[in-house]
Order: structure tokens, then C-alpha cells, then sequence
């Protein structure tokens, strides 16, 4: 997808080379990175970077940047993700973002979000998207169940990639399935991608 998203507040847009120091310092951020196993290097955010370029390459979609129009020029990034480890749930595609401090308590990242899913479902034509974190991980959730996702604690995981008895590894995996979405979108009077975003390119 060589366009954008955009969304009354928000723009989902391709990278730029531009974007590096701030998505090394978002990644650095103690913070921020609070519910992942580490904080990264900047080596590690440009290996970051090349994944998510090879992920758009490969699969016509991944993390955008999330940009706030006349606010912020890097907010952070949203997008989908092709699940890359064996579950009980995948295969799957995955619905993520991860935001700046200074974006957080705005409701951006639901507002992206919701034009990423109208993507996920309007364009890809898929039948349900996911989305998980760790428990603890409160204000990821609440994004997760503004956008209409829900939650069954039975299908709680360990994620494959932590060790055994690591801190994070427990995961809660959400849900919405293209129905759930069309249904929602209906009684928001978004029934149509082009109601909620603009694709350029």
C-alpha cells in the first residue's frame, strides 16, 4: 500500500529517513517500553525500521507512522502485522501501535487504529484481526476495547519468543472478526473506508 490513511485528526503515512531519531528515541523511552522485555538501542530501532520495511514489501501492509497534522510529525506507529510465531490463534494478522509519551491520553491511537482496521477489512478482505499484550498492560487494553475488540481470558498465552518463567511472557490475546467490525462501523455510520480515511497513492 503506497498511500496513506488519514482519519479527522490523525495521518498513518510510509516512513521517512527523517523519522529514525524519533523512533529511536520513542524506543529508548523506559517509559514507553515499559511492557516489553527491553528498551532498544538505536542500532536495534533501524533494525526495527528495515523489518517493518520488508513487512510492507511482502505483505502490502504493516506499521504506518502516526502522524498528528500540524501537532507532531512522529507520534509513533500503528498498523498490521502478520503474526511470525506459532499459537493457538495464528495463523493471524495482528493490529499494534506503540506512541510517544507526549501523544499518549489523546485518543489517537484509537482513532488510527480504527482506520487500520477499516483497512484490515475493507481492503485485505480479512475475516478477523487480533491483538495482545500483557496483563498488566491496562491502557494497551483499553485502546483494544474502544476499537471493539474483545477479550476470553481462556485464551490467554505464553508467548513463544519470552523464556519460561520471564515476567512478560504471560500474554491476553483480544479479537474482533469482520462482522463484529461492519456491525460497528454501521451504527457509527462507517460503513465505507472512504467515511473514515483517505487513501492517496
Amino acid at each position: 500500500m503506497n498511500g496513506e490513511l488519514r482519519t479527522p485528526r490523525t495521518r498513518l503515512r510510509a516512513w521517512r529517513a527523517s523519522d529514525m531519531a524519533a523512533l529511536a528515541a520513542m524506543n529508548a523511552d523506559a517509559e514507553v517500553m515499559q511492557h516489553f522485555p527491553a528498551t532498544l538501542t538505536a542500532t536495534q530501532s533501524a533494525e526495527l525500521a528495515e523489518r517493518i520495511q520488508d513487512h510492507f514489501a511482502r505483505e502490502g501492509c504493516g506499521l504506518w507512522v502516526l502522524e498528528i497534522p500540524g501537532v507532531m510529525e512522529f507520534a509513533g506507529f500503528v498498523g498490521l502485522l502478520r503474526v511470525s510465531f506459532a499459537a493457538p490463534f495464528t495463523p493471524a494478522t495482528e493490529i499494534g501501535w506503540r506512541l510517544v509519551r507526549a501523544a499518549w491520553g489523546h485518543g489517537y491511537a484509537s482513532e488510527a487504529a480504527q482506520a487500520a482496521l477499516g483497512y484490515a477489512f475493507n481492503m485485505e478482505q480479512l475475516e478477523e484481526v487480533v491483538s495482545f499484550t500483557v496483563p498488566d498492560n491496562h491502557r494497551s487494553q483499553a485502546v483494544m476495547q474502544r476499537i471493539g475488540m474483545h477479550c476470553d481470558r481462556s485464551e490467554d498465552f505464553d508467548h513463544p519468543r519470552l523464556a519460561p518463567g520471564h515476567p512478560l511472557q504471560r500474554h491476553v490475546l483480544y479479537r474482533i472478526r469482520r462482522a463484529e467490525w461492519l456491525a460497528r462501523a454501521d451504527a457509527n455510520r462507517l460503513t465505507d473506508i472512504s467515511d473514515i480515511s483517505e487513501l492517496r497513492g
